[in-house]
């Protein structure tokens, strides 16, 4: 089944990417959330062309849905001297804590200039950015110990700024999740299509199905093969990414009469599974050579 280009940008993001732009100037740091299932992919460029050079903490969420192989490789890479990289997770709570220090660190020189004009615990202000459903209000209100933000598995929920402040003295500017106009690289849509960080109503959960399959051969074939109990001869390696897709149903039972296979849910099926970490923990962006 060949794949179209998916690209998705709904009116509201363009206004998000002008909030951004205006509330800079009443914040110190940025914190950019990334899905480390994809931390290619999921930074956006037009982040770091509107915040320039402000200091950044980026966190990889989702950590243990992701290769804690490529966990570590990503943190090593995404580090340099004006950017923090830390491995976080919202459902297990991974990383969280080293957040306030995290900022407080970064950001020493106005924290002693505060002491010494005598305003000691004076709040720091951070705006968290990220692509939709990557997280970020889940994350939010796990630092807050309380439900601030409101959040659901779908992106676009939140839709206008909203400021938090929790006990660590960090104000929290909560933006909507904003992406780009166009993803000029295929595979880069294709895998904010995966994680469910592009709406899945303008998705053929077919053609995504297809995307999957052809990913996880690739990088997880093991996986793939244990999940669904495939051919032990590797046989299913030659298959195209459709007739692959068909065997995954077939073996899961998705049938309806005579026998032939539901492809749609069978795509249905193997996209939610990823999404809930029931293929293993997997990374499906490579750091480039």
């Amino acid at each position: 089944m060949p794949s179209e280009n998916i690209q998705w940008f709904p009116g509201h993001m363009a206004k998000t990417r002008r909030l951004i732009a205006d509330n800079l100037k009443n914040v110190h740091i940025i914190i950019e959330i990334l899905d480390a299932r994809i931390p290619l992919s999921s930074r956006n460029p037009e982040l770091r062309r509107l915040t320039g050079d402000k200091p950044t903490i980026l966190l990889l969420n989702k950590a243990s849905l992701a290769d804690p192989a490529k966990n570590r490789e990503f943190v090593k890479a995404y580090t340099d001297k004006n950017t923090l990289c830390i491995l976080t997770d919202c459902i297990t709570g991974e990383g969280i804590n080293r957040l306030p220090d995290a900022v407080r660190d970064i950001l020493r020189d106005r924290v002693e200039r505060y002491e010494e004009k005598g305003m000691a615990g004076r709040h720091l202000r951070a705006m968290v950015v990220g692509i939709p459903n990557v997280g970020k209000s889940t994350l939010i209100n796990k630092i807050c110990g309380s439900t601030k933000a409101k959040t659901e598995n779908r992106p676009g929920v939140t839709r206008d700024k909203q400021w938090v402040t929790t006990r660590f003295g960090l104000d929290l500017l909560d933006m909507p999740g904003v992406l780009w106009p166009k993803f000029e690289d295929k595979i880069i849509g294709e895998n904010l299509a995966l994680t469910g960080a592009i709406k899945d109503d303008i998705l053929d959960v077919e053609q995504l199905g297809c995307i999957l399959c052809r990913r996880m051969r690739q990088l997880y074939p093991e996986n793939l093969a244990a999940r669904y109990k495939l051919p032990e001869d590797g046989s299913w390696r030659e298959l195209d990414d459709y007739d692959l897709l068909t065997l995954i149903g077939r073996r899961r039972g998705c049938l309806i009469s005579g026998g032939e296979v539901d492809t749609e849910r069978a795509a249905n099926l193997v996209v939610d599974e990823f999404r809930a970490g029931k293929l293993g923990r997997v990374t499906i962006d490579t750091l480039p050579e």
